[in-house]
């Protein structure tokens, strides 16, 4: 059965990847594709168009992530690239689904070195951002550090817990 979702929702997620993400993303030094990301995805979240343009610079990032040598800035475009990517949620009842709503807090977490950045994204996280979480399943296993961390802001966000 598919989530049931509306635009507002998916841009609620998307404004809260964007917040989660923005930290980070002085650590990816003169590439401008993570804050062409964040900005276009900010740009949804504030109610533009849901656009390949959106896609394209989404993947754009996610290519710089690649490119980077520094796995900070790696890991801060990568979390640039979640966020632009949280427009597109879908509504399939799938634990994968939550990468597209946390997946931006853990890389940023990630690239800043910081725990307590996970902290921050549980307090930043708006009712209807814990509403969509729980309509999908738990995060899944796997996907290393980054994964861990997704897994304790899901499980914290869940439970209404520190994380």
């Amino acid at each position: 059965m598919p989530v049931q979702l509306s635009l507002d929702e998916i841009r609620a997620v998307t404004a809260y990847a964007v917040a989660c993400a923005e930290p980070a993303l002085a650590l990816v030094g003169d590439d401008p594709r993570p804050r062409a990301a964040i900005d276009t995805a900010r740009a949804f979240a504030a109610g533009a168009g849901r656009t390949k343009a959106l896609r394209d610079v989404a993947w754009a990032a996610h290519r710089a992530a690649r490119e980077a040598s520094d796995a900070s800035a790696r890991e801060a475009a990568r979390a640039a690239g979640h966020a632009a990517g949280a427009a597109f949620l879908h509504p399939l009842a799938t634990a994968t689904q939550v990468g597209h709503i946390l997946g931006a807090a853990a890389s940023a977490t990630l690239a800043l070195g910081d725990d307590g950045h996970l902290e921050r994204c549980r307090d930043l996280a708006p009712p209807v951002v814990v509403d969509v979480l729980r309509r999908y399943p738990p995060a899944p296993p796997g996907y290393g550090r980054a994964g861990e961390l997704m897994r304790a802001l899901d499980a914290a966000l869940r439970s209404g817990t520190p994380t």
